[in-house]
């Protein structure tokens, strides 16, 4: 094979560039990225990064470090070079880490593990036989940086590591050497070596099982080891082998429940925190309760003792200082991702499974596991109270959460005592651990700590007023997690003594001097809004007036946060924001904002997505708002389709960021929401015509897009119908494609809201409508499999269910001959939902059926009652048309009726006669 060698002038042009890109200056860097993307279509590209890495030590080492960078980042193009270009490179990177000074050797290193990583080590033996051999070098240096590759590699693709290659495998050979290297004398060594063994546990590798004492055994020995990272790492390979095989650990479980308590107050806080992830995993573990049942008495005091701050937080918080002044830095600012509406049912919790939904340590919802595997803990807005990082503190307050939801009240009386010492503590940094801990607590020990809020809600609010910012932002976070109680409706002496202190002390907190705790008091409020609903009317007013003013002081990243109360707050009270006076209080700043950002600003789209809130709650109101809003969302809707097809037919662009697009459709669904037909006049006034750029969104290939763009299409169906109606044909072309069994992941909204929204459109078309017809049996030949596919999510099941109904409400003689292939599915679909319109108006569409064609529901008879005792109030029609049917059906056969009837649960027996004398 012949050997690559570089062309001078272009070696110097990427050199160059190179050397160009140490320019900090924006536009320069703008540029010089935008080339080095255009040399990546040069196919010996990482062949000259290579060289330069390896080849030229006169240049500087910072100019050879950059393109090991720049390698790294481009090491998939591995896979599509000649065999000339991919030779040279890899022994290039090999012979630069074997043979340069620290700085090259470690870009090369890196190199190495991403080139395995990209070709995958079976299709680079040579490697491994190389890093292996360089791990009994007489060199310590090189021996140490090939063990560093071996961990990263281990770390990161360790299924990729665990293949036969040429009949045998690397890690036969590998784990054994590994084990005997946790007994190196240098600390580094022992550190990788534990590292590299640990990798391969979550992946159950054999070749590591296969050692599976030793490794163990290796462990224990380890354990009291001098160095903290090999202590670290010796942590977390138990908690590995917790999660992935606790049956081996169970044997020494009382000697390896004692190292962890002793590592979780080690002095070295990686170590700390390595050992409390091991009672996180313990306590998510279901299973492995009664294992730590026996523990919680000395565990859970251990964990709290970790919720004190570290000096190095304190250092990094800089808490006490009143900034509310002081402009934020750009780096401050999360980069927000924001997620198109979806259409949903709300499940009726009376008599389901009785299970809300589950909390996250920071009062996230975690998703059930049909629609998500992972137990989620980092939650964005508390990630903020302490520091970017997680750290033992959170990992700590985290444990205690998932703690109190195992063991409830019992966590509670083993914490008794040393929490009030905390919370009573003249200590301020132990009494704001406190405060945390009870939050902590709040999701699984309410019913435990429900009789003494009445003592803690009042600590929380005077709490507000303690002179140090972390503590009043702590006390807000808290008083968040229990605002549910402080606003339930249970007296007037309740709601005076706990709810309206509560929101007083949250708003005076929206407004403090300290931005820590102002975006606190501003998360906490936007809880209790969302837990108090229409409650708060009576105080709109001095709410808004509060919000407005923390316009006028809020910094950039705090005015985010502010946007989201405010829009929480609009779809907490909802038509009561119409009075002319709250109008006039809340929109001048929200339009002052708005006219000062540009429309590619990324601060646009939260402004975008809180008027969407506002503009459903004030309706009408909003009129004299609404042209230019209308005008500017459909301008950004056509600029981002032109950007879109600029990009399609030329990839060498930027891809254009969606998110403008999608929150321009969503705030459109708000005005079609919340003023109806009055949007007639604005589309006949805007151009390019929002219809026809609605029908190019349906086809747009990225899927929030459709999302939000089927989403507008059932709020326009619903407000404006007959602007919508010329449209249609085009429209119910895409809407029929979008309608899926078994979607992508990334498409099951999409194709909810296309589900959901063609019942909007049947609805409005009326009765027997002849253009709808001809739509019918293509909708319903693609909406049954879904409701029948076993894997299609449950939102899906409900929104084809209800869609399904409605068609059948209007074209019933067409859909009624389908009724024995769903009935049953379509029952179950929809039986736990809470009573609303939809659901109504889908019940109705069922009946309708049923009467077209009683045979279709003989055999899921059993179903339909269910489904018809589980509602609470049917409207009037409804159900008078289950009386109708029920009787039907006893006076058609009363002997095989009172037989079958017989048959059901005692429940449906005694309502069915209760309700409706069958």
């Amino acid at each position: 094979m012949s050997i690559w060698t570089p062309q001078p002038a272009g070696l110097q042009e990427i050199l160059q560039t190179i050397r160009d890109s140490t320019d900090t200056q924006g536009n320069v860097q703008r540029a010089i990225t935008h080339k080095l993307n255009t040399f990546t279509r040069v196919p010996d590209y990482i062949a000259y990064l290579a060289y330069i890495l390896t080849a030229l030590p006169q240049e500087e080492d910072q100019i050879r470090t950059i393109a090991g960078y720049l390698l790294k980042n481009n090491a998939r193009l591995l896979l599509n070079v000649s065999p000339e270009v991919a030779e040279y490179a890899k022994s290039a990177v090999l012979q630069a880490f074997v043979s340069s000074p620290p700085l090259i050797r470690n870009a090369a290193g890196h190199d190495i593990v991403a080139f395995l990583g990209a070709l995958e080590p079976r299709n680079w033996p040579d490697c491994l036989q190389q890093l292996v051999n360089m791990l009994d070098s007489p060199d310590p240096a090189l021996q140490e940086a090939a063990f560093s590759v071996f961990e990263k590699a281990c770390e990161d693709f360790p299924r990729k590591m665990d293949v036969e290659i040429n009949g045998t495998r690397p890690l036969d050979y590998m784990i054994p050497k590994f084990l005997v290297l946790s007994e190196h004398p240098m600390p580094k060594m022992r550190s990788h070596a534990v590292a590299c063994l640990s990798y391969f546990v979550p992946i159950n590798s054999q070749s590591l099982f296969a050692h599976i004492d030793a490794f163990i055994a290796c462990l224990f020995k380890r354990a009291s080891d001098e160095d903290p990272s090999v202590r670290r790492h010796v942590c977390q390979a138990l908690v590995l082998l917790l999660a992935a095989r606790p049956e081996k650990l169970m044997p020494e479980m009382s000697n390896v429940a004692e190292y962890m308590l002793y590592s979780t107050k080690d002095k070295n806080e990686s170590v700390a925190l390595e050992a409390c992830e091991f009672w996180l995993t313990f306590a998510e573990d279901p299973d492995l309760a009664a294992f730590l049942h026996p523990l919680l008495g000395r565990v859970a005091p251990v964990l709290l003792d970790c919720m004190i701050y570290g000096e190095d937080d304190l250092l990094w918080l800089d808490g006490d200082t009143e900034d509310t002044n002081v402009p934020d830095k750009e780096t401050d600012i999360k980069p927000r991702h924001y997620g198109s509406k979806t259409h949903g049912l709300d499940r009726d919790q009376a008599e389901g499974n009785g299970q809300e939904r589950k909390r996250g340590a920071y009062g996230e919802e975690t998703l059930d596991d049909e629609d998500e595997d992972d137990y989620d803990l980092d939650d964005d807005d508390f990630a903020d109270e302490m520091s970017t990082e997680w750290n033992l503190r959170k990992c700590a307050a985290a444990a205690l959460d998932v703690l109190a939801v195992r063991f409830g009240s019992e966590l509670l009386n083993v914490l008794l005592g040393p929490l009030k010492n905390k919370l009573w503590s003249a200590e301020w940094l132990e009494r704001e651990s406190g405060i945390l801990a009870l939050g902590a607590m709040a999701e699984g020990c309410i019913d435990a700590i429900e009789p003494h809020l009445t003592t803690l809600v009042p600590y929380l609010i005077n709490t507000l007023n303690d002179p140090k910012p972390l503590v009043r932002s702590i006390a807000c976070w808290t008083l968040g997690r229990y605002a549910s109680w402080c606003t339930q409706p249970i007296s007037e002496q309740h709601k005076n003594s706990y709810f309206v202190p509560t929101m007083e002390g949250l708003l005076r907190m929206v407004l403090d001097d300290n931005k820590r705790v102002q975006e606190a008091g501003c998360s906490a409020f936007a809880t209790l809004e969302e837990d108090a609903g229409p409650e708060l009317v009576p105080y709109l007013e001095p709410v808004l007036r509060n919000l407005v003013f923390a316009f006028e002081k809020y910094q950039h990243k705090n005015t985010l946060i502010l946007y989201d109360a405010v829009g929480t707050l609009a779809d907490a009270v909802g038509r009561a924001l119409q009075n002319s006076a709250y109008v006039e209080i809340l929109m001048p700043p929200l339009t002052s904002r708005w006219a000062k950002l540009s429309d590619n600003d990324d601060d646009l789209i939260p402004l975008l997505e809180c008027i969407a809130s506002v503009t459903i709650a004030m309706g009408p109101a909003f009129s004299p708002y609404a042209l230019p809003v209308f005008q500017r969302c459909v301008n950004i809707i056509h600029q981002s389709l032109l950007q879109y097809q600029a990009y399609q037919q030329n990839p060498d662009l930027d891809e254009p960021d969606k998110s403008f697009l999608v929150v321009s459709l969503d705030l459109l669904s708000g005005l079609a929401q919340g003023m109806g037909m009055h949007l007639e006049s604005l589309i006949g006034q805007t151009s390019p015509n929002l219809l026809q750029l609605l029908t190019v969104c349906l086809k747009h290939p990225q899927a929030p897009v459709r999302q939000s763009a089927y989403a507008l299409v059932g709020d326009l169906a619903m407000g404006c119908f007959q602007l919508l109606r010329p449209h249609l044909p085009a429209i119910m072309a895409e809407l029929i494609e979008q309608l899926d069994p078994e979607p992508k992941v990334e498409f099951i909204s999409a194709c909810n809201n296309a589900a959901w929204s063609v019942g909007e459109v049947a609805l409005r078309y009326g009765r027997d409508d002849l253009e709808f017809q001809q739509w019918v049996n293509p909708l319903i030949a693609r909406l049954i499999p879904i409701l029948l596919h076993p894997k299609a999510p449950r939102s899906l099941h409900e929104n084809a269910a209800v869609s399904i109904g409605r068609i059948g409400l209007m074209h019933p003689n067409v859909v009624a001959p389908h009724l024995p292939e769903f009935a049953q599915a379509w029952c179950l679909a929809l039986y736990e939902i809470r009573d609303n319109e939809e659901k109504d108006s889908a019940f109705r569409g069922l009946c309708t059926l049923v009467q077209t064609n009683p045979a279709g529901i003989a055999k899921s008879l059993l179903w339909f009652c269910n489904a018809i005792i589980r509602w609470h109030q049917p409207s009037a029609e409804l159900n008078s048309m289950f009386q109708q049917l029920l009787s039907g059906f006893k006076h058609h056969d009363e002997a095989g009726w009172a037989a079958q009837v017989s048959s059901f649960p005692p429940v449906i027996q005694e309502r069915l006669a209760t309700r409706y004398g069958v």
